[in-house]
């Protein structure tokens, strides 16, 4: 295969992955709004033992339409820039963002439901910021470059500002982000 065949084929499984994660995002919300949120209580609410295993649906879950609205698209947005690092890099700090943030919202988190896919986003942001720095090549510290310039503003979503959003999603999410960076930023030697 050559390089621009890999490189459209790459991004035609980038572009079907995000399109997936949309229609069950949008999905899910179809679902909330026509049976009144049911599939909220499927959050993770911090200390309770039942809830624990819901780090893993709390992501895709959104209190309203304009939740889901403000979070898909820095969603998608940074799930494709954190993909520029490789798939697998990607499954992976996927997986450990989800599961570092989630669980440490489960530990330290106020007693509330926390959903949205804010966890990630900031997950990504974090990753996103401190991965290009760690990669040490030009393309991938433009992307961090790019990303801070843009985006920066986002790091005050880390601060306890207002009282129904959870910024411990906001700031797990992030130093789950910078740790992931951290261990997989590298690219000198690609998974």
């Amino acid at each position: 295969m050559t390089s621009a065949a890999s490189r459209s084929s790459l991004l035609y499984r980038q572009v079907r992955l995000l399109l997936f994660v949309a229609a069950v995002l949008i999905a899910l919300e179809i679902v909330n709004v026509f049976t009144g949120n049911y599939l909220n209580q499927f959050g993770v609410l911090p200390r309770h033992l039942s809830h624990l295993g819901y780090i893993f649906t709390a992501p895709w879950l959104h209190g309203s339409v304009m939740h889901l609205a403000s979070n898909l698209v820095p969603l998608l947005i940074f799930m494709w820039l954190s993909m520029q690092w490789g798939m697998k890099r990607f499954y992976i700090i996927t997986l450990f963002i989800c599961v570092f943030s989630g669980l440490s919202v489960w530990i330290f988190g106020r007693v509330a439901f926390h959903i949205g896919a804010s966890g990630m986003i900031y997950g990504y942001f974090g990753f996103l910021v401190w991965a290009g720095f760690r990669a040490r090549n030009f393309r991938h510290l433009l992307i961090s470059v790019l990303v801070i310039v843009l985006y920066g503003g986002m790091i005050f979503g880390v601060l306890p500002t207002q009282p129904y959003i959870s910024f411990e999603y906001h700031l797990f999410g992030f130093v789950g982000g910078l740790i992931a960076a951290h261990a997989w930023g590298k690219v000198r030697n690609p998974l």
